[in-house]
C-alpha cells in the first residue's frame, strides 16, 4: 500500500494524538490504521479517497465540503454519533446500502468501540 503525503500525515496526526489520549481512545490508534488508506483526522487533508474523519462525531454525512460523496450518502440522514458510528462500521452497505466505501466493516464490538473513543477525542 502507498500512502502518499496525505498518508503520511494521517500516520503521523494518529501517532501523535495516541501518546496524548485515554487508554482506551489510544487504543482505537491500531484500529485506526484499517482506515487510514483512505481517511484522515486532520481538518485540511486535501484529496483522499475517503473524506476526513476529523470531528465527525456530531457531523452529518455527506458533509465534508468539495468530497463527491455518494447519492446513498448525501441522502441518508445519518447524524454521526456513537451509535450510528458503531452500526455503520459494523456493516457499512447495511447502514447505508450503495455507499462508495469499499469496506466490509469492523466485526469487533470492542474494535469499533476504541476506534470511536478514538474519532471523538481527535482534536476539533
Amino acid at each position: 500500500m502507498t500512502c502518499g503525503a496525505a498518508g503520511r500525515a494521517a500516520l503521523l496526526t494518529a501517532a501523535l494524538l495516541a501518546a496524548a489520549l485515554p487508554a482506551g481512545a489510544a487504543e482505537g490508534t491500531a484500529v485506526f490504521r484499517l482506515c487510514m488508506a483512505c481517511h484522515a483526522i486532520a481538518r485540511d487533508t486535501g484529496q483522499m479517497t475517503g473524506p476526513s474523519l476529523w470531528a465527525i462525531v456530531g457531523r452529518p454525512a455527506g458533509s465534508v465540503p468539495g468530497f463527491a460523496y455518494s447519492p446513498a450518502m448525501r441522502h441518508s440522514g445519518i447524524v454521526w454519533d456513537e451509535d450510528t458510528l458503531d452500526r455503520f462500521l459494523a456493516d457499512p452497505r447495511r447502514v447505508v446500502p450503495a455507499n462508495r466505501m469499499a469496506f466490509p466493516g469492523v466485526r469487533r464490538a470492542e474494535d469499533r468501540r476504541a476506534l470511536i473513543d478514538f474519532l471523538k477525542q481527535a482534536p476539533r
